[in-house]
């Protein structure tokens, strides 16, 4: 059962009650025994008390499942708890052949997060968990993408042996734990390249405006080096992230802007530019090509590496990755 856990610790309900959550399931038959799909989050909520409404297909596709379909399997999961709420957000073919991968949200009082399944293509069972490369050297597509699409502020020597990616999204307080942790390791790996990634969740209100104001600081002409202005800016917006409402986001962005040395009048026109979303889309993708559902997300040299991990944890995988770098030269 530990393995199945995973899913619902990932969600973010109490530990207490998984023991309970996971006895309902069973005794319903519900965990392997409905459909598939590829579930991604999004902000509205299913109601718990009732059996979800009928809703459009997320696909056209005939061979995936329909998002009724995955609705109500996540309403036998967990349609018990009127409490927690869920939101279907994608459903696509997996890059492993034979499955569908569905992406969705789970609220509760402790947050929202997104999870994943992976359907089988007969539709019976669903799998919890992430899909690993395999090979002698299975993180090289993944670095290659990265390397070729990062468009995000960077820090560290450029052609430094070591890359490390971190997607993330300033309306996601996983995100703002995880930032003191990851400066703590560009200052202890001075020879490490960091590049931060948009990829503001759907399930997030102000999240996709925060992000174009990020990008837009990381391009400021005034007020400073964009480079030193951006890393500010950052770390100002999770600082206030619990006083950052949908209805105040422009005002605290401007805020923000001038408090981390930048234009804020500036940032404001730059944030509202075609080009400026074009450039946060192409995160996103790069993103999801590389199999981000959540954030924070962290590559190093290409593997993917848990946003909450320790910062003792990361410092053993960027030296063992250094090693290997000096291995090969």
């Amino acid at each position: 059962m530990n393995s199945e856990l995973k899913i619902f610790e990932r969600i973010g309900l109490p530990t207490m009650n998984l023991t309970k959550l996971f006895a309902a399931a069973l005794l319903t038959g519900a965990l392997f025994a409905q459909s598939n799909s590829s579930i991604t989050s999004s902000g509205s909520t299913t109601p718990q008390s009732q059996a979800p409404a009928a809703t459009t297909p997320a696909s056209s596709d005939p061979s995936l499942p329909t998002e009724d379909t995955v609705n109500s399997f996540l309403f036998q999961m967990l349609g018990y708890d009127a409490g927690t709420s869920r939101k279907v957000n994608d459903i696509r073919p997996s890059e492993v052949p034979g499955l569908t991968e569905v992406t969705f949200i789970i609220t509760n009082s402790q947050g929202s997060n997104q999870n994943k399944l992976l359907v089988s293509a007969d539709g019976k069972h669903a799998i919890t968990g992430d899909i690993l490369p395999f090979g002698a050297k299975p993180f090289d597509d993944a670095r290659i993408k990265l390397d070729k699409g990062v468009n995000g502020p960077s820090r560290g020597p450029a052609k430094a042996s070591v890359t490390v990616v971190e997607f993330s999204d300033m309306q996601c307080p996983h995100c703002q734990k995880a930032a003191p942790i990851i400066d703590q390791l560009i200052a202890q790996e001075p020879d490490v390249h960091f590049v931060f990634q948009n990829f503001p969740l759907p399930a997030h209100n102000w999240a996709v405006k925060a992000a174009l104001y990020v990008d837009c600081a990381g391009r400021s002409s005034s007020g400073g080096p964009a480079n030193e202005i951006v890393w500010k800016f950052i770390q100002k917006t999770f600082d206030d992230q619990a006083n950052i409402t949908e209805s105040n986001i422009d005002e605290k962005m401007k805020s923000i802007a001038t408090a981390s040395g930048a234009n804020a009048d500036e940032l404001a026109v730059c944030s509202a530019k075609p080009e400026t979303k074009a450039r946060v889309d192409a995160s996103l993708a790069l993103g999801k090509s590389v199999g981000v559902n959540g954030t924070p997300a962290l590559f190093i040299n290409g593997q993917s590496v848990g946003g909450g991990a320790p910062l003792e944890l990361l410092k053993k995988i960027v030296e063992f990755k250094i090693t290997q770098e000096k291995g090969q030269k």
